[in-house]
């Protein structure tokens, strides 16, 4: 019965007023990482209420359950809820000086042939600009994407497939054959699948591939499975960068315990593809970002932190993400702009990388 009335305080509606000094209270706690005084608040916003006025105020916040009183002598800070309320109602992005555009851009300018270097560079960018831990993935495709196959005598009738797939993906498949296959025979057949499968689908190809003989259709059967797996390849790899200074912060500074917890949770990339998983799913577009904070209630294990995630890449082709793990105590608005802005590069240069593949692609007949 207290939890329902509770969740009825915390639906009330705010005054103009309220809303003001929730968004105050939040940037200042932002800034100073301690709780709040009301006549801090006064001062160094020159506000035209006084420091009563404002007391009161935050006292009916904390009822609301959007402050709470860590002392009884002091200050207020924002709670789950507060810092919740702030970022869907109001949080003001910001937009990044034109100088740091141009320092972010330019670093990735210099490595925008080479892919292999994009995620380390976005991990390393974001979490300097952030002050918080950076997480990326490397861009996956939507659906496995056929780009290249090699079939390989080895000895007797051992065949081994090569199977590559848009972005870069190698699976490999030993065969043993019904009789004994020369190289040549499996250098004609691998050309040919590669003529006409080159930048298609599983489905495109079971829809376009013509009439195949019994040897071809054995080696396509494997194909699509090989493909069909891949579908639940969500990446090996999560680059992160900034853990150190993650935990310079006031909140794992002095706090043993948390800062350990925070930790196992960095390094558990399981645990951290899982959220990402869930948090972007296919339906989230390219630039969509989702704030999870204190785990939501669902991730016990980040309930002492904020994540901010988005994706980047080709809408419906290829796609990764990026994300800020930061304490719930984070500057919101600067964390999404440079989250936005850095997915706006990566989704370029994805474009450019993936061009030539996607104009191989044959367009969806109506």
């Amino acid at each position: 019965m207290v939890e329902e009335e509770n969740k009825e305080i915390a639906a009330a509606p705010l005054t103009p007023r309220q809303e003001m000094l929730l968004g105050l209270i939040v940037r200042e706690n932002v800034r100073v990482a301690t709780p709040i005084a009301s006549r801090a608040l006064v001062e160094q916003y020159h506000l035209s209420i006084s420091s009563a006025t404002v007391r009161n105020e935050m006292a009916r916040l904390e009822e609301l359950g959007y402050l709470s009183q860590p002392h009884t002598s002091a200050g207020r800070v924002p709670t789950e809820d507060g810092f919740r309320y702030f970022v869907e109602r109001l949080m003001e992005e910001q937009t990044l000086p034109p100088a740091e555009q141009r320092t972010i851009a330019h670093q990735f300018y210099q490595a925008r042939n080479h892919i292999e270097e994009w995620m380390p560079l976005a991990a390393s960018v974001l979490a300097s600009r952030t002050q918080g831990a950076a997480l990326v993935t490397a861009p996956i495709a939507i659906s496995a994407i056929y780009r290249h196959l090699e079939l390989l005598s080895t000895y007797g009738q051992t065949v081994l497939l090569v199977l590559v797939l848009e972005g870069g993906t190698v699976r490999q498949q030993m065969l043993v054959a019904s009789e004994l296959i020369n190289q040549g025979i499996l250098s004609e057949i691998a050309d040919r699948f590669n003529q006409l499968c080159n930048g298609l689908t599983a489905d495109e190809i079971k829809r376009s591939v013509p009439l195949l003989t019994p040897l071809e259709a054995d080696f396509m059967q494997v194909i699509l499975s090989l493909m069909a797996e891949n579908r639940d390849i969500t990446g090996d790899t999560l680059y992160q960068h900034g853990i150190s200074q993650l935990l310079m912060q006031p909140e794992f500074a002095d706090a043993e315990d948390r800062s350990t917890r925070l930790v196992r949770v960095l390094e558990e990339q399981s645990l951290l593809q899982a959220v990402i998983a869930d948090a972007l799913s296919p339906s989230v577009g390219i630039g969509a970002v989702r704030i999870l904070i204190g785990g939501e209630g669902r991730w016990n294990a980040l309930s002492a932190c904020s994540v901010i995630l988005t994706r980047y890449g080709i809408a419906n082709y290829v796609t990764g993400a990026l994300g800020v793990v930061g304490p719930i105590r984070m500057a919101y608005g600067r964390t999404v702009s440079v989250l936005r802005f850095v997915s706006g590069i990566l989704s370029d240069l994805a474009y450019e990388t993936y061009r030539p593949a996607l104009q191989e692609i044959p367009p969806d007949e109506d």
